[in-house]
């Protein structure tokens, strides 16, 4: 079960917003219904999007995983 305050992996790539799958961002509200508003940050603190998202479209981290580092397309 995914709460607000989660981070989550996104499934799905979205480019669109420059996220890819595999991407992780943090829950910032649960909407009834099953959506998520999920904030996706660069490592520095920087917001790259807050977006609506489906329980499709993320799963919860597991605690066997790392994170990765990655640059964000078109941003320096």
């Amino acid at each position: 079960m995914i709460h607000e305050h989660d981070s989550v992996v996104l499934s799905r790539s979205l480019p669109g917003y420059g996220l890819d799958i595999g991407d992780v961002g943090t829950v910032v509200h649960c909407y009834p219904g099953g959506g998520f508003a999920v904030e996706f940050m660069t490592l520095g603190g920087r917001t790259v999007a807050v977006v609506t998202l489906g329980p499709q479209d993320l799963r919860p981290v597991s605690e066997t995983e790392v994170s990765h580092a990655r640059p964000l397309q078109g941003v320096r």
